[in-house]
């Protein structure tokens, strides 16, 4: 009789090893989806300065560094990079849109070319993307940190090397208003 309890306890944490291996697989592949999707948005606006900078370069010269902080970012290979120089290269060019349209607001022809309003409208409907994206993709971030860290799935995230992973936060540069000195 002993034999038997023994051997289904054996059964039964070999199964729920399983059990919580196979749940931490699926949370990863769910992350890989999330930031997949994310990716997308990512790549378009990343596709997207380009045309924005050449249109407010022809209005507005004189403010070069701008240009060249954003043009200097955006000259990297976006498919060469890890999934954390993507979240970074992205905080960066966040960052340098928001001086451009910061600048944007100076030029009232600027505001009323056709081009730059239809920049315009596709950068906010990519941000808006983005966005959902992010919360969708922190959200199965938290869901898998909760489950590396509580107990008893941190046991089995140690023994399989499950570690927790980062959000996709916006940083503390992207908190503060943007000032242009024009």
């Amino acid at each position: 009789m002993l034999v038997y309890v023994i051997i289904t306890i054996i059964v039964l944490i070999a199964i729920y090893t399983v059990v919580q291996y196979n749940n931490f697989v699926k949370l990863n592949i769910k992350i890989k989806e999330a930031f997949s999707n994310m990716d997308i948005y990512l790549k378009k606006r990343w596709d997207l300065v380009p045309n924005l900078v050449e249109i407010v370069k022809g209005y507005a010269k004189h403010e070069k560094e701008t240009f060249k902080e954003v043009v200097a970012l955006r000259n990297g290979s976006y498919d060469n990079m890890s999934d954390e120089e993507k979240i970074e290269a992205n905080t960066q060019l966040s960052s340098g849109i928001n001086k451009i349209m910061v600048l944007a607001e100076g030029y009232p022809d600027l505001k009323s070319n056709e081009n730059f309003k239809d920049l315009c409208q596709q950068l906010t409907k990519i941000e808006d993307d983005i966005a959902n994206s992010r919360k969708y993709y922190n959200g199965v971030i938290r869901i898998y940190n909760t489950k590396v860290k509580i107990f008893p799935s941190n046991i089995f995230a140690n023994i399989f090397g499950f570690k927790t992973k980062s959000m996709f936060e916006i940083n503390e540069n992207e908190r503060k208003n943007v000032k242009i000195e024009l």
